[in-house]
């Protein structure tokens, strides 16, 4: 793997920890076995903002995305080297319940993975089986509105999920990790799958959902994360090469690599 080192061609300057930052990547390697994936990165999340991880295909930031709930615990041989910092804690100590994590910090795959099961339960299961005691049906109603899906679903919540259309699936899967209460919503690549119709609903979703969540974004889409995003990290062959405001990314990058990256050049 390439070792990145002189400043012209990486820039990962950022402030120190602001008390607006949700979660905290600290000098953070993952590893597959004896592969590493990730090579030291280190950036701030902050709260209520829409970060994009942007970068070629194989460049590790799906991985870093799932390292974020502990996805990756789930992967044999993947290991997190460094520190990963939700509320101030270590995502990775030993006395951190992975399942708690997942909770707080829900996660929207690639492509729609509705249950086999009912909108309805789509939504409920999760919360009940988390021991949720309070009124169901005012949950799942809220969900779907916080996800714009309420009024397309209404009168048809006990329907197959299965029935809906690929962006409904994709919306609902938003519904659903949003009926647990998370603090943060992790998105990988939620847009790819659906249509150019579906993928606005999609976007407009995200600016409401940033009043309330915090939310980060891994998309291959250069116009998608110019669009959505408030912070953007460019990486490439595992390496962080820059990180800033979305809008110094897309018009005035510090680093020539990443302008070749947003301009088309390579990729």
């Amino acid at each position: 793997m390439s070792q990145v080192s002189d400043s012209s061609t990486r820039d990962v300057s950022q402030p120190k920890m602001h008390k607006k930052s949700v979660l905290e990547i600290r000098d953070v390697d993952i590893f597959y076995g004896e592969n590493k994936a990730v090579n030291n990165i280190s950036f701030n999340i902050r709260r209520n903002r829409i970060t994009a991880i942007i970068g070629p295909s194989g460049c590790g930031k799906s991985t870093l995305l799932r390292s974020l709930n502990r996805m990756n615990d789930f992967v044999e041989g993947a290991r997190v080297e460094g520190e990963l910092l939700f509320a101030n804690e270590n995502l990775y100590s030993n006395d951190v319940d992975p399942v708690e994590v997942r909770r707080r910090i829900g996660m929207v795959f690639q492509k729609p993975n509705p249950f086999p099961k009912s909108i309805y339960d789509n939504i409920a299961w999760g919360p009940k089986i988390n021991g949720f005691s309070g009124a169901t049906d005012e949950l799942v109603e809220k969900s779907l509105k916080q996800a714009a899906l309420w009024g397309e679903v209404k009168d048809r919540l006990h329907d197959s999920a299965l029935n809906l259309s690929g962006g409904q699936q994709q919306r609902l899967c938003i519904a659903r990790a949003l009926a647990m209460e998370p603090e943060v919503l992790l998105m990988d690549e939620p847009c790819s799958a659906l249509d150019p119709i579906s993928t606005a609903h999609i976007e407009d979703l995200m600016f409401e959902l940033k009043e309330q969540y915090t939310i980060v974004i891994v998309t291959h889409n250069m116009q998608q994360a110019a669009r959505i995003s408030d912070y953007t990290a460019f990486m490439e062959m595992g390496d962080l090469i820059e990180f800033n405001v979305t809008k110094r990314i897309f018009t005035r990058p510090a680093v020539k690599r990443t302008e070749e990256y947003v301009t088309g050049r390579f990729g």
